[in-house]
């Protein structure tokens, strides 16, 4: 049996994780796999899927900053991929000439802060950085998993009030402004989702933000995480986490949309997190 072809699809992409976690489920599960990274730009994704999915492939991980375009290229999305306006997993459809897009950003972050790391989400004040793909990924599942306010800050000021408004909860949902920040005290949980760092252009963070219980969470891991994460341990966070357990389990839920099969996922996390993951940047 020839093995089923699957890939991640970014922008840039060459040093994802993803190939590598695949490649341990296949094996752990005995599913025969071929799975590789594509390096697209967001202009040529449409006719890199396209040609992938000509030469037989049959899934795909879509990472940034492809998101929102992958979402706009499904036939059909689930539930929670509608509420996300963006899509990570595609699959394609049983007479394959379309996609069918999900999103396990969400579902596999909450695997990581709650099984992994202990943490109890409910009714923290928290604080979202970024309202990109990632950002949209995460929101409603944390809403869902029952935190508190969620403030949502990004330099496109409209694209977190799109975001905001797909949750459909403004009571509880509030877009602000970068220089609201010094006063909006203290929060439970902080999530930096976005690519500023990866670029060089973090945006300075107040400490004032962080109290004695606040937990940091970045979506990157590797270099990528290294700014945010800094700023959050030199303020004394309780819990300072990179994004490598929310990419293990992200991965884990696509694995098991295209196998049927959820692989174990804690060996696979610690083998990474053995090979000093901070030499790599964010999926």
């Amino acid at each position: 049996m020839s093995p089923s072809r699957h890939a991640v699809f970014g922008h840039p992409v060459a040093h994802s994780l993803s190939p590598r976690i695949h490649a341990s489920f296949a094996k752990q599960t005995g599913i025969a796999l071929q799975y590789e990274a594509i390096e697209t730009t967001p202009e040529a994704f449409t006719a890199s899927l396209a040609a992938f999915a000509a030469s037989g492939g049959k899934g795909a991980n879509v990472t940034l900053p492809l998101k929102e375009a992958a979402f706009k290229l499904c036939v059909d999305v689930s539930p929670r991929a509608k509420r996300a306006g963006a899509v990570n997993t595609l699959t394609r459809t049983e007479d394959g000439a379309n996609w069918r897009g999900d999103n396990t950003d969400g579902a596999g972050l909450l695997r990581d802060l709650g099984d992994r790391q202990g943490l109890d989400l409910r009714e923290r004040r928290t604080l979202l950085l970024g309202a990109g793909g990632a950002a949209r990924g995460v929101a409603p599942a944390l809403l869902d998993a029952g935190i508190g306010d969620l403030y949502v800050v990004n330099r496109d000021s409209a694209r977190a009030d799109a975001l905001i408004d797909a949750q459909g909860q403004p009571g509880r949902v509030h877009s602000r402004y970068y220089t609201d920040l010094p006063a909006l005290g203290e929060f439970d949980l902080i999530i930096n989702a976005t690519s500023a760092a990866r670029n060089g252009g973090m945006q300075k963070l107040p400490m004032s933000l962080i109290g004695a219980r606040t937990a940091c969470v970045d979506l990157s891991y590797g270099e990528a995480a290294i700014p945010f994460l800094a700023w959050a341990r030199a303020a004394n966070a309780h819990e300072a986490i990179d994004g490598l357990g929310m990419l293990v389990e992200q991965a884990a839920e696509s694995f098991q949309l295209w196998h049927g099969v959820r692989p174990e996922t804690d060996e696979v996390y610690e083998a990474l997190r053995g090979r000093n993951a901070a030499l790599v940047t964010a999926d």
